[in-house]
């Protein structure tokens, strides 16, 4: 994983807007903002090049729906083959580390390789498959597992059985496109019920290569039965990722959120026991596990995912928060299984499940 170099005079007009909307985004700058950018370069794709350059020399983008003067402003100046200022201005602004590594964090950094726990607009992403991956790719990283909610989260837009077996459908598709370069894996973040079974058919469960198991609802109940709850989910086979376990906001335009009761110890034991690896989410606002709670999870042997929970391209490079903190209470790379190659994820998630 790495951060992307940025970009100078002579990129396209689609690029340039991709990658303003990408760096806006990164910096946690209004969506809307973003989603000008983004959609702006979904126009110049569906209009053309050759039409966008000549309406650049005439001064009629803006005659073009989903093109105002701003994203019209980038458009012109790279056309005429220079950087974007506005492009140019938010690299400079925004475009450094999101945050500063040891050695120790930046080595791990570069280790990891995937993502178990990203998310679409097949529910409350913000971006097509499509741009997920292929800003995953730009980020050198090498896989990544596309886990859109399950059905009964619908504030989140969760997915039926019918439309998880659709987006399957389009997933095999993609990894046909790109071959080796890139592998997209069928998953799932399901909701854990409030009697610990999962928000999804046994079936559709069964066709997907990583399960990331979470808590979005009644996060308040009784520490007893958050932990029967929790417990349900980790002994279950086909659980691989325990997300987001204390379900805390901490920070961010939600507002906060207290962290749910529970007894960590028992259910970090159960992710031993059942070799679940226990997420490190590292999205600023959840920053979930707490400190100590990672290190019990670390000192008790467990396995962890750094995970960026993307709801949009530019919250890919999250991930460096989460080895920040990974690196910190000193977990091994080897521990992680985002840093795993494909084929062993695959293994281990193959050999989990008998």
């Amino acid at each position: 994983m790495h951060s992307l170099s940025p970009l100078e005079a002579g990129v396209g007009p689609h690029e340039a807007l991709r990658r303003t909307a990408f760096v806006l985004e990164r910096s946690r700058q209004h969506s809307r903002r973003v989603e000008a950018f983004r959609g702006a370069a979904k126009v110049v794709t569906e209009v053309g090049e050759d039409e966008i350059a000549e309406r650049a020399r005439q001064g009629t983008l803006t005659d073009l729906p989903g093109i105002g003067s701003s994203t019209a402003g980038v458009i012109e100046q790279a056309v005429a083959g220079e950087l974007p200022a506005y492009l140019e201005r938010q690299q400079d602004e925004h475009g450094g580390p999101l945050v500063e590594l040891d050695d120790d964090a930046a080595a791990l950094f570069e280790a990891v390789v995937g993502d178990c726990h990203t998310h679409s607009d097949w529910s409350d992403g913000g971006s097509p498959i499509q741009e997920m991956v292929l800003a995953a790719v730009e980020l050198g990283q090498e896989w990544q597992v596309l886990t859109d909610h399950s059905p009964r989260l619908r504030i989140a837009n969760g997915l039926s059985a019918e439309r998880l077996a659709k987006q399957l459908t389009l997933v095999d598709g993609i990894n046909d496109a790109l071959g080796d370069r890139f592998r997209l894996l069928k998953g799932i973040e399901v909701d854990i019920l409030d009697d610990g079974s999962l928000d999804q058919s046994e079936e559709m469960l069964g066709r997907l290569d990583v399960v990331t198991a979470s808590v979005h609802s009644k996060l308040r109940m009784p520490g007893g039965a958050m932990t029967k709850r929790m417990l349900g989910a980790v002994t279950n086979p086909r659980v691989d990722v325990l997300g987001h376990c204390t379900g805390r906001l901490v920070t961010g335009g939600r507002g906060t959120r207290p962290q749910s009761d529970f007894d960590a110890e028992a259910v970090f034991r159960a992710c031993l026991e059942h070799d679940v690896a226990v997420e490190i989410n590292s999205r600023p606002e959840r920053c979930d596990p707490p400190d100590d709670l990672l290190v019990l999870a670390s000192e008790m042997g467990c396995t962890f995912a750094i995970d960026s929970d993307a709801h949009a391209p530019g919250q890919l490079e999250m991930k460096a928060y989460g080895c920040a903190r990974a690196a910190a209470v000193g977990i091994e790379a080897d521990r992680i299984i985002t840093t795993w190659e494909v084929e062993r994820l695959l293994e281990w998630s193959a050999r989990r499940r008998g």
